[in-house]
């Protein structure tokens, strides 16, 4: 991984940040991204698509990765703004004010997946880019776990999801409470449109302090 970013350095470009997000496939909840910059050539050991990570190993990881890079943004788009503009688009808003929150400008920005958002720093696609690239994999980490902890947060408002444990993803769990239960506020209306039928509404009535972008 730390090759495939080297490859991309030169006597222009000396400062790469990666940019990753979180969220695109769960029934409720913001989709989450990160930004990071590391100095040339430093690695963190461990480090790879956060998919591909236990929970507890992402957890470990994540004061390593902040120890050692220069700097690090998080931002996040919330389920309503999701169902206004799709999730490709709130995916792409994310990451993008994600690298505009980073401390340190850098010379080039790798963006995991085959689109990218408008950016005046030069910003390359990469596909399967959280499996490739170094910098892309501690953002993808940085943003999982970022997540994951907005999930864990408000799984106590509606803990009849258990979203604590299944994140806000469409496990046969969450499914289930869905159909027991119906949809909360926090969950993406536009997602829900394959359990249920086109023109349902929420059942609750809650505001929940998430960032809004």
């Amino acid at each position: 991984m730390i090759a495939f970013d080297n490859s991309y350095l030169s006597d222009k470009i000396k400062l790469l940040a990666g940019t990753d997000e979180a969220g695109r496939g769960p029934l409720a909840g913001p989709v989450v991204a990160a930004s990071v910059i590391f100095p040339p050539k430093v690695y963190v050991k461990g480090v790879r698509d956060s998919k591909l990570l236990t929970e507890k190993e992402r957890e470990k990881l994540l004061p390593r990765i902040l120890q050692k890079c220069i700097s690090y943004s998080v931002a996040a788009v919330s389920h309503t703004k999701i169902d206004q503009i799709n999730i490709l688009q709130a995916s792409l808003m994310a990451m993008s004010l994600s690298v505009k929150r980073l401390q340190v400008k850098p010379d080039l920005i790798l963006v995991d997946g085959n689109k990218i958002f408008y950016s005046e720093i030069p910003a390359l696609p990469i596909i399967d880019g959280d499996e490739k690239s170094f910098v892309i994999g501690a953002a993808s980490i940085i943003a999982k776990v970022a997540r994951d902890r907005i999930m864990k947060r408000l799984c106590p408002y509606f803990p009849q999801y258990s979203w604590s444990k299944n994140k806000g993803y469409a496990t046969p769990e969450h499914i289930e409470a869905l159909k027991l239960y119906g949809a909360s506020i926090l969950h993406r209306k536009t997602f829900l449109r394959k359990i249920f039928a086109p023109d349902f509404e929420p059942e609750f009535d809650f505001e929940a302090e998430l960032i809004e972008e």
